[in-house]
């Protein structure tokens, strides 16, 4: 596995991902209803083309530079994605991803991350030292669901 950065041919791969993620994935911590609401379809791949003009956006790819995950992060230091195939959960790619963004924002200047974590990816931000403002919770679809507002300040 290997990150870098977005290219425009990898949209409509990270669209799939996304909703296989939220998906399949999100079935750990969430009802098959909330799922459905979170993501009812696959977004549209030309919604990461404009993602990629308002913040930096990592691809991580397997060994023939296929898409297996992706995170992005604005220069205010939100974590607005980071996502993986559900096969590549608990491998090892979201942590690669997060070390991405944090030294990226790190060299930038930037002085903290904040993210709006999902249950399943909560886990992975305490881990790397985010510790838990508040759980938030809100309706999509009229479904109740919850996520987390996480911060993390970096050392320069």
């Amino acid at each position: 596995m290997h990150i870098r950065q977005f290219k425009s041919s990898d949209a409509p791969a990270l669209a799939a991902i996304f909703h296989a993620s939220v998906r399949e994935g999100g079935l750990r911590h969430y009802s098959p209803d909330q799922v459905a609401a979170w993501s009812p379809a696959p977004p549209d791949g030309e919604a990461y083309r404009r993602r990629a003009d308002d913040c930096t956006l990592f691809v991580a790819v397997d060994g023939e530079d296929q898409p297996v995950g992706y995170a992005d992060f604005r220069s205010d230091g939100y974590i607005d994605h980071l996502y993986c195939h559900p096969d590549r959960i608990g491998t090892g790619v979201g942590s690669a991803l997060y070390a991405a963004i944090e030294a990226t924002a790190v060299s930038t200047g930037i002085s903290a991350l904040f993210v709006h974590a999902s249950e399943g990816a909560r886990t992975l931000f305490e881990r790397r030292g985010f510790h838990v403002e508040e759980r938030q919770d809100f309706a999509i679809e009229g479904l109740a669901i919850h996520n987390y507002r996480m911060s993390k300040t970096l050392m320069a």
